[in-house]
This record gives structure tokens, C-alpha cells and sequence, in this order.
């Protein structure tokens, strides 16, 4: 069985902008920061204040953080469409990040209308700039055919690609495509790289597959 769902937004977003703020020290990239700050103390409304007039003027980062916090219902009333909007103008500017939360929202139809095509051409464009949940979610979409006409080996490409960038769905996913293809020795590889991801909360549901698929290969005398 794949591993499908649930989708998630994409939320580490407050690191890659705050690195961007050590090479230099203007206005706006001071203010950038207090609202990190802010964010980073549980300040929501502060952070949302500082944010906003630089997303207006069209910063990304803070466009992003912005769709964020709609999305949370942090210091601002929850919101989808809100968040799908401020995700649709970072994503326009071609953040990676923005661009694959667009494609959660259009797969699962929140703030949006569902879209599966537009789902997938928003994972293609951060799939190509090398963001691995987008690899990963572009290879399901090849491999049940959502949004584009199914192509298995261009899922398993695709799959390739998050996994070797440590995807845990994209590298579990392997494993099953190698099981199907009776390959259990690169099977077994894929899911032994599950199971060294770290053990959070987002990680028990396919870690605790994997260990029943290791018991299942015991029992049969593969593994």
C-alpha cells in the first residue's frame, strides 16, 4: 500500500528567511526580523503587524509566512482562502515552499476549489527547484494518475528524487514499488532508511507500516 495521505502544508519557514537577514541590515529586513521574533515568542498579532505592510510591498518571505499564519489561525482568524491567497503571490515570485502548499491547497480543495491538474503543475514547479515534498507528492500524482496521465516510471523518478534528499513517504514508497517488482533486497534498503528517520509523531504512522513489513519478511524467511 503507498502512502497517500494526509497532505501538509510546508511550515519550516521562518529559518530560510532569517538566514537571508544576516547579509544585511536594511529597514525592512530589521523589521523582517522583529517579526521573527515576534513569531518565534508566541507574538502572533505582532508578527502579523510587522509582516503584513512588507508583504503588501511584495516580499516573499513575509507573503509566505503571512499565508502561514492565515492558515493557523495564528494572531489572525483562520482562513483558507486568505492563506491560499498569500500563498498564491509568494508562489508567483517562484518560492519553492509557497509553490508546493499551493499544490496541498488545490489537492485537497482548501481555500480553493479542488484541482488536481492545478495541483499538480504547482508540485512540478517546486519539484523542480529541488524541494523534496514536492518531488515526492508529484510521483503519487504519476502513480494514480491525479491530475496527469499515469506514468509509473515517472513516478518512481520522481520518488528517486525525494528519497535520496530523505523524503520518508517517497523513500517507504520505494519500498513497496520494489516489493511489487519482487527486488525485496532494495526493498528491504528503502524501508531500513524509514526506519532511521527520527521518531516524531508525523513519522509513527509509516514507521510502524514498515515494522510490519519487516515481521511479514521474518515470517517468510526473506529478511
Amino acid at each position: 500500500m503507498m502512502f497517500t495521505y494526509p497532505r501538509k502544508l510546508f511550515s519550516k519557514l521562518l529559518s530560510v528567511a532569517l538566514a537571508t537577514l544576516l547579509l544585511a541590515c536594511t529597514d525592512n529586513e530589521a523589521q523582517f526580523q522583529q517579526a521573527v521574533t515576534a513569531y518565534e515568542t508566541g507574538n502572533y498579532s505582532e508578527a502579523l503587524r510587522l509582516w503584513k505592510p512588507l508583504a503588501e510591498q511584495g516580499d516573499a518571505d513575509a507573503q509566505r509566512n503571512l499565508g502561514l499564519m492565515y492558515y493557523n489561525g495564528q494572531g489572525v482568524a483562520q482562513n483558507d482562502q486568505q492563506a491560499f491567497a498569500w500563498y498564491q503571490k509568494a508562489a508567483n515570485q517562484g518560492l519553492a515552499g509557497a509553490q508546493y502548499n499551493l499544490g496541498v491547497m488545490y489537492e485537497e480543495g482548501l481555500g480553493v476549489v479542488q484541482d488536481y491538474q492545478q495541483a499538480f503543475a504547482w508540485y512540478q514547479k517546486a519539484a523542480n527547484q529541488g524541494f523534496a515534498g514536492a518531488q515526492s507528492n508529484l510521483g503519487m500524482m504519476y502513480y494514480t494518475g491525479q491530475g496527469v496521465a499515469q506514468n509509473h516510471q515517472q513516478a518512481v523518478a520522481w520518488w528517486q528524487k525525494a528519497a535520496n534528499q530523505g523524503d520518508i513517504e517517497a523513500q517507504y514508497n520505494l519500498g513497496n514499488i520494489y516489493i511489487i517488482a519482487q527486488d525485496h533486497q532494495k526493498a528491504i534498503a528503502w524501508w531500513q532508511k524509514v526506519l532511521a528517520q527520527p521518531d516524531t509523531p508525523e513519522n509513527a504512522e509509516i514507521k510502524a507500516s514498515v515494522r510490519r513489513g519487516f515481521q511479514a519478511f521474518k515470517d517468510a524467511g526473506i529478511y
